[in-house]
């Protein structure tokens, strides 16, 4: 009789271990509308910073502005013609630059700055993006300002003391050599 019960109790004990595991449910659902939110607050960011960008170009019809690919827009103070070489992928190049807010207001001098060193694409220097594409798009010895949105600028962040966040900039850079890489 013992040994029935002891049985028993076993098949019923294997036939409860033989259940799959079920999956957790979570306890709470969201609906992704931070991150929609969140796109949309940046659209409207995005579109003030283009028409107050917009209105500068408009007030200054004397420069001749230019749309880049990347989203920025720039005009040359000094261009070469003759010159045909533009900064490639592991480049060195060296130049300067300032930073000013779309009111012409000095944020970061060239003085500042100084006369930096970058590698084309590879080098992890805290250069904002909009200087990093727009470097690729001069030739030795050129002038140009560029005009970038605060995302191709210092975006959310800002400049601590210096600049807020999302606001659009004005940056004049000259460029001062190409040293061309080994594998270009």
């Amino acid at each position: 009789m013992f040994r029935n019960i002891s049985c028993f109790f076993i098949f019923i004990l294997v036939l409860a271990s033989c259940k799959s595991p079920e999956a957790r449910r979570p306890l709470q659902r969201t609906s992704g509308t931070f991150i929609k939110e969140s796109a949309e607050r940046n659209k409207k960011i995005y579109q003030k910073e283009e028409a107050r960008i917009a209105e500068l170009m408009n007030a200054n019809p004397q420069n001749d502005y230019i749309a880049s690919e990347n989203g920025f827009w720039y005009y040359y103070n000094i261009k070469d013609s003759l010159i045909t070489q533009m900064p490639v992928f592991g480049d060195e190049v060296t130049f300067t630059y300032n930073v000013k807010d779309l009111d012409g207001k000095t944020i970061i001098s060239e003085a500042e700055n100084g006369l930096q060193a970058y590698k084309v694409d590879q080098s992890n220097q805290e250069l904002i993006s909009g200087i990093r594409d727009g470097i690729k798009l001069m030739k030795e010895g050129e002038q140009v300002t560029f005009l970038f949105p605060s995302y191709k600028a210092y975006g959310y962040y800002g400049i601590e003391n210096k600049l807020g966040t999302n606001i659009p900039i004005q940056s004049t850079v000259t460029l001062k050599s190409i040293e061309q890489s080994q594998e270009n």
